[in-house]
């Protein structure tokens, strides 16, 4: 998962992408990037890995001239977390300077390189995005417009783009619509990024959330909606909603706050905690669903769980040992609210288990009488090929293990799961507009079998 962020016809353009990126850095800390274009087409880019506090400054951000830019952060699923992999990427070719960020998974880019590579083309890194670039610049159609969309024909899985040719910049969206990506006005300029809490902290308006298959050209914030892609059964990530994206942010049409509160209490009523004393919440992507469980189960919330907020992610950091030692001092329990008490867990999912089985154990050593574990959400069972980092089933533990056996390893007194009909009728709209393939193994591509992380490294590593 990356967040990425577009503006065009702002004098500040690369200020603004800086703060949308702020907005937008839960979605990835691996790295961050801009990329800015001028009125006559000159683009400058600064890339670096960490935090965007970390990459960038006032004066590089002053180095960054134009009235276009888009930007990403980044969380690598395909390619690993290489420097060379940042976006947005930046090339020449005979239309003029092209960058491009993207946000999702590509299923088909072991074929896609494999096809480039035996046809002459240098790859450079391991990124999937690399290979829309090629096919770009390979196109013999006359336009930009048209060179775009022939590539992203070929592409297959989960793609929120943003692209530059020149100062134009453009917008497409897979057919299925894998990944929210939003349009917004600030003044007379246009922005696009992945949620809208990105478009709040510019002071931009929501405008629309692109549909899928979306291709949108904007100039000098000026917004043309091109012919749409091909269309494709709607596919929208749940997990975008339950755990993703930012509690105030709007995606697919919804209030991601509202959603996962409609989760917590759909929660209570399926798994309920008889001679629960309190709730809390593992926090922070979990504190909606655990008020929603609360308010329905006649609970009181509590604030249990302190969490040092100078710590990322854990679900996200790249490295497991970094993971294990994470949940070690980013959470701290609060001993006189937990002591002698029985209470309920709530958080929004367990992927690994690691991480709740070092939460389960501080919240024993705090003195809890009893720990019931409650999930705002499905077993996560597969792994996600569209832009999630759950690899491979052997690491997912509700995929080789019953609940029973995962209540064992937690060490917790009782453990349940939301179903998957309540985690979908959560949602103010179709239920069936959802890809939940990590918790139903049904998915809505086919997966070659080098569609995995670690496969598709692999293939890659064999291919340069």
């Amino acid at each position: 998962m990356c967040g990425i962020f577009g503006i065009s016809g702002h004098p500040e353009a690369s200020h603004l992408t800086y703060l949308g990126l702020y907005a937008l850095q839960h979605r990835g800390q691996e790295a961050a990037g801009i990329v800015s274009v001028d009125d006559a087409g000159v683009a400058r880019a600064h890339k670096g890995s960490g935090l965007v506090s970390d990459v960038f400054n006032e004066e590089i951000l002053n180095s960054l001239e134009g009235t276009t830019a888009i930007g990403h952060t980044r969380y690598s699923t395909a390619g690993g977390s290489a420097a060379v992999n940042t976006q947005p990427f930046l090339v020449r070719y005979r239309v003029g300077t092209l960058s491009i960020a993207h946000n999702g998974n590509l299923t088909n880019a072991g074929a896609l390189r494999r096809g480039l590579i035996e046809s002459g083309s240098l790859l450079q890194s391991t990124a999937d995005t690399e290979a829309l670039i090629h096919l770009i610049a390979r196109s013999e159609q006359p336009t930009p417009e048209a060179q775009i969309r022939e590539a992203v024909l070929k592409a297959e899985g989960a793609y929120s783009l943003l692209i530059t040719v020149g100062r134009v910049l453009y917008a497409v969206v897979d057919a299925r619509g894998f990944r929210p990506l939003l349009l917004g006005k600030v003044g007379d300029a246009t922005v696009v990024a992945s949620e809208s809490c990105a478009l709040d902290i510019v002071g931009a308006r929501i405008v629309c959330e692109l549909e899928p298959g979306s291709f949108v050209r904007i100039d000098g914030g000026r917004v043309a909606y091109l012919d749409p892609l091909p269309p494709k059964p709607l596919k929208r990530c749940v997990f975008e909603l339950v755990y993703f994206s930012r509690p105030d942010s709007q995606v697919f049409g919804e209030s991601v706050n509202l959603f996962r509160r409609t989760l917590g209490r759909r929660l209570a009523q399926e798994q309920p905690a008889p001679g629960a004393d309190c709730v809390f919440s593992v926090p922070d992507s979990s504190n909606a669903a655990a008020l929603g469980y609360a308010e329905e189960a006649g609970l009181p919330l509590e604030h249990a769980l302190i969490r040092n907020h100078y710590v990322g992610r854990t679900f996200i950091h790249p490295v497991p040992a970094g993971r294990d030692a994470k949940v070690k001092i980013k959470y701290n329990a609060v001993r006189e609210i937990i002591a002698g008490r029985s209470v309920v867990v709530v958080d929004d999912s367990i992927v690994r288990g690691t991480t709740s089985r070092g939460l389960v154990a501080m919240i024993r050593q705090a003195g809890a009488r009893e720990v019931h574990f409650r999930v705002a959400s499905p077993p996560t069972v597969g792994p996600c090929y569209y832009g999630i980092d759950t690899p491979t089933r052997e690491e997912l533990i509700a995929a080789n293990h019953t609940v029973e056996e995962i209540r064992r390893y937690l060490a917790v007194d009782s453990l349940g799961y939301l179903s998957r009909e309540g985690m979908l009728h959560a949602s103010a709209g179709d239920p069936d507009r959802f890809c939940h393939a990590c918790f139903s193994n049904q998915y809505p591509t086919d997966i070659p079998a080098d569609a995995t992380t670690s496969g598709y490294v692999a293939e890659l590593v064999r291919s340069i």
